[in-house]
């Protein structure tokens, strides 16, 4: 069976424009990234929305939620910003109906369009890696690990996220 992978923004996708000085979305960089990757499974790509995931609404969370359910995939990689992504797998980790699913979501502390300095490409990589080997549940896989959803945190002070066990 594929795995699925729901775009939502994030850091990942984000690219520096050159006119405004600012990060924005143009188009997602996962197609690219996986295929740079070698990945040779089967896939399903999804654009649900993108959004910097500081601006996303219970609204949005929503959407992400009914695209886990609606998909058939029982594998799915939710690529999302980093600095609400716990709020978000909390909010699928609370649906029963997707119980019986994999998901893993993960991010980018730099954007992909950044080169050698990004983190985008690890976390894709092992967010996948950890979709087809971690039980049923939600996780997010971020610096190379898989947390549960429901015991972790984005720690600012260094730039990483921590399991809340170990605080």
């Amino acid at each position: 069976m594929p795995t699925r992978f729901l775009i939502t923004g994030g850091t990942i996708d984000k690219k520096y424009d050159t006119l405004t000085g600012e990060l924005v979305f143009q188009e997602t960089h996962i197609p690219e990234m996986l295929d740079r990757g070698h990945f040779t499974g089967e896939k399903i790509i999804q654009v649900v929305l993108m959004k910097d995931s500081l601006e996303m609404t219970d609204e949005d969370r929503q959407l992400i939620n009914e695209a886990c359910e609606a998909a058939k995939e029982d594998k799915i990689v939710i690529t999302h910003g980093t600095d609400t992504m716990v709020e978000t797998g909390q909010v699928l980790l609370n649906n029963q109906r997707l119980a019986n699913k994999t998901i893993v979501l993960t991010g980018a502390m730099v954007p992909y369009s950044f080169g050698e300095s990004s983190d985008a490409l690890f976390n894709l990589g092992t967010a996948t890696a950890y979709s087809e080997t971690v039980p049923t549940g939600v996780y997010i896989a971020m610096n190379g690990q898989p947390f549960n959803a429901d015991n972790v945190r984005k720690d600012k002070s260094v730039g990483v996220f921590v399991s809340l066990n170990k605080l």
